[in-house]
């Protein structure tokens, strides 16, 4: 009886001995999906830029700066004297309003509303979030946006479709320190 459980371990033994083999997929792909997503992408942010580009060169009246984030914007109220721009959980308070390149409203600053914004801390589509850090207290600018810079492909799931280029014209009404440096200055 012993003599068959050792040949039964034995034989446990030598066949739980093997180690598994991956599986292979069923089928395989090349990546193709993602080189023709990106050409897309390239496509769409060429053709947006030259949109732009286009407003641009027609208007000679303004002054457009490019920023290093990859959107274009001109002053409408600009302050020379102040020096303060916000910085990372800084309090924003700012008045904007969206609409398409071709000047159709899509929401106005009233259906929005003066909004407060802490920087970097909350949602906020990212062309709006960088621009906000160019500005200083009490400047108007107007920012022309590529879709990638606004909504992208989704859109807003409201009034705004799938890659939107947008103009905004935003107010900055109100900088406020992050409240963790109002606590630091009170100690």
């Amino acid at each position: 009886m012993k003599m068959k459980y050792v040949i039964l371990f034995i034989g446990l033994l030598l066949f739980s001995c093997k180690s598994p083999e991956a599986r292979r997929p069923v089928t395989q792909e090349s990546g193709s999906y993602i080189n023709e997503a990106v050409e897309r992408n390239r496509k769409i942010v060429a053709k947006e830029e030259a949109q732009i580009q286009k407003i641009i060169e027609t208007d000679t009246m303004r002054n457009y700066i490019s920023s290093a984030n990859g959107f274009w914007y001109y002053y409408n109220k600009k302050d020379t004297t102040a020096a303060k721009t916000p910085k990372f959980g800084d309090v924003v308070e700012f008045d904007y309003n969206l609409k398409t390149l071709g000047g159709r409203v899509i929401y106005t600053d009233d259906e929005i509303a003066p909004r407060t914004y802490a920087i970097d801390q909350e949602e906020l589509f990212s062309g709006l979030r960088q621009g906000l850090k160019l500005m200083k207290e009490g400047e108007t600018v107007t920012f022309l946006f590529p879709s990638h810079k606004a909504f992208g492909y989704y859109g807003d799931k409201k009034r705004i479709g799938a890659d939107v280029p947008l103009i905004s014209t935003v107010t900055l009404i109100d900088i406020s320190e992050a409240p963790e440096a109002n606590q630091e200055n009170n100690n």
